[in-house]
């Protein structure tokens, strides 16, 4: 049996942080950042930080996301040079969309256009 990714049992919490630096380098901001994560997951704001502050690891993190938006499946590109949409570990790729998105919003990309609207 294959071991786990190690980002499967890291802490979002530990991420997250990256996720806002690295939009706020570019003129971004957290509410957005945080807004992206909404769309993508389901989760509340409330829930979201819950999920923060109980140092949720990202495999657990999407397995109690309330909904998945079904238009997630229109995230193309790459990430770390992979084609997220050629993923085939389902967690993983959740993960990977979320990295992408991050990355559109760096980008300077509207946010009607990151949450494929």
């Amino acid at each position: 049996m294959p071991t786990k990714h190690r980002i499967f049992t890291t802490p979002f919490a530990d991420v997250y942080p990256h996720y806002i630096a690295k939009a706020e380098k570019k003129g971004r901001t957290q509410a957005e950042v945080d807004a992206i994560i909404r769309w993508l997951t389901g989760y509340t704001q409330q829930d979201l930080e819950a999920q923060l502050e109980n140092q949720t690891d990202f495999e657990t993190f999407f397995q109690q996301a309330p909904k998945m938006h079904p238009s997630r499946t229109l995230i193309k590109g790459t990430i770390c040079g992979i084609r997220v949409e050629d993923i085939q570990d389902p967690t993983m790729q959740e993960i990977r969309y979320l990295d992408k998105l991050v990355d559109e919003l760096a980008k300077g990309k509207p946010m009607d256009k990151i949450l494929r609207a």
